[in-house]
């Protein structure tokens, strides 16, 4: 059963975020995992959530989502993306 991120990222250091950014998609893809939803715009229907950057993921099993979250090739990533940014991220098993 396909397994999801979902991320709310606030951005602290624009310039360390983008190195981020630009080499974490090949490391997801490594791990089975795709964009659903990688910052674009978003529009508030209900409650009090106002995200920053969005970010959604989907990988085959949540078996594929933890290896790519605990590999030494995202460990490295990691460290940088919490040095440029605050996030708040939950992984969830889809339907």
């Amino acid at each position: 059963m396909a397994a999801y991120v979902i991320a709310d990222i606030t951005v602290l250091n624009s310039e360390l975020y983008e190195d981020y950014r630009r080499q974490v998609p090949a490391v997801i893809e490594k791990y089975g995992g795709r964009y659903l939803v990688r910052g674009g715009a978003s529009e508030m229907l209900e409650g009090e959530w106002q995200p920053n950057r969005l970010i959604v993921l989907e990988f085959p099993d949540m078996d594929a989502l933890q290896r790519w979250y605990r590999s030494d090739d995202y460990q490295v990533l990691l460290r940088i993306r919490q040095s440029a940014a605050r996030s708040n991220i939950i992984a969830v098993v889809g339907v």
